[in-house]
């Protein structure tokens, strides 16, 4: 019993920590679904939009390589964002007194290497992943419309290969899907991609490849020589 309590530990000291930065604990690390469903209202019914700087709390914050994705994600989604926000701020109001719309990034979960350790490292340094959520309410009632969340991850041997060029390439992309999703739905409530992979998806098109494969691969055989 013992030997195996060891074990049971072992396996336990190596799995990822997973929380919300509230404290809430999370049984997940990618996107629970592939897409995010609509806001509760389209965007445009508000008239002032606010933006929050980027949260993380615990196990992530205060560790050097995670603080470096950070603010990296801060600067990406600062140059995507704001300016948007700037363009809806300034459209007369329809409302009075204004509606607001309060917009508050976290991330919930993020692994990331630096670029030095994966100078030294390379693929053993491992792979990265960033999960974010959006919650967008109601400044004056507190109301939830939306809370979609975001997530996008880096291959180990993409990342070495590049010289962690992958890594911020990550970051990027779920700053993308950020303004992405706040720009389309704007108008109209339409919700927008998670960024989970659709391993359904990746399997068939693995397969029809491999059946074209077979497909050449037997047209070569029948063709005279």
């Amino acid at each position: 019993m013992g030997s195996v309590a060891a074990m049971m530990l072992a396996t336990l000291a190596v799995l990822p920590q997973q929380s919300w930065a509230a404290g809430d604990v999370v049984d997940y690390i990618e996107a629970k679904n592939l897409n995010n469903p609509p806001p509760a209202a389209p965007l445009d019914t508000f008239d002032r939009f606010e933006i929050a700087p980027i949260a993380m709390g615990a196990p992530y914050a205060g560790q050097p390589a995670n603080e470096q994705a950070k603010q990296r994600l801060q600067a990406n989604l600062d140059e995507r964002v704001p300016p948007v926000l700037t363009e809806w701020n300034a459209k007369e109001a329809k409302n009075t007194p204004p509606r607001t719309l309060k917009i508050e990034p976290t991330i919930r979960h993020v692994k990331f290497v630096s670029g030095k350790a994966r100078f030294w490292a390379g693929a053993f340094a491992g792979g990265t992943a960033v999960l974010m959520t959006v919650k967008l309410s109601d400044a004056a009632t507190g109301e939830v419309i939306a809370e979609p969340e975001f997530y996008q991850h880096a291959n180990a041997f993409g990342a070495a290969y590049s010289m962690g060029g992958t890594d911020k390439a990550m970051l990027i992309r779920v700053t993308d899907m950020v303004a992405n999703y706040l720009k389309s739905n704007y108008i109209a409530a339409v919700g927008g991609p998670t960024g989970k992979p659709d391993k359904a998806a990746e399997k068939e098109s693995k397969r029809k490849s491999k059946d074209a494969d077979k497909d050449g691969e037997s047209a070569d055989q029948s063709t005279p020589q």
